[in-house]
C-alpha cells in the first residue's frame, strides 16, 4: 500500500460558520464520491484558507458532519498572494492506497479556475 494526495478546492459564500460548513461539506462530499473514497483509509487531511476567512475550522465539519473522527486533521492559513482567488478553502486528504489508485482533484464553485 503507497499513500497519494487527493487536492480540492472551493469558494465559500460569506465569512460565516455556516457557510464554512456548507462549503466543507460539499468539497469533501463530492471528494469522496468521484473517489469512491473509503474513508477508513484517509491518512489525514490539511484544510487552508485564504486570509479572508476565519469565522471556523474546517475540521470540525469533517469531524462532526462527516463523521471524520479518527481522521488526524489540522488547517492553515494561505499566504496571502495579491491576485488570488479570495474566500477560498483548499484541501490536501492523503489516502493509503494501491498503487493503481488514480485520484480526481476536485474544484468547485469558482475554484476551478485554480486548475485550468
Amino acid at each position: 500500500m503507497i499513500s497519494r494526495g487527493i487536492r480540492g478546492a472551493i469558494t465559500v459564500d460569506e465569512n460565516t460558520p455556516e457557510a464554512i460548513g456548507a462549503a466543507v461539506i460539499k468539497l469533501l462530499t463530492e471528494i469522496v464520491k468521484r473517489n469512491n473514497l473509503d474513508t477508513g483509509l484517509i491518512s489525514h487531511a490539511i484544510f487552508t484558507f485564504t486570509p479572508d476567512l476565519n469565522a471556523d475550522f474546517p475540521a470540525k465539519y469533517a469531524r462532526i458532519n462527516l463523521k471524520w473522527k479518527d481522521v488526524p486533521m489540522l488547517c492553515f492559513n494561505e499566504i496571502d498572494v495579491p491576485g488570488a482567488l479570495q474566500k477560498c478553502l483548499r484541501v490536501l486528504i492523503v489516502v493509503n492506497c494501491s498503487e493503481t489508485f488514480e485520484p480526481e482533484f476536485v474544484y468547485l464553485d469558482g475554484a476551478e479556475v485554480l486548475r485550468k
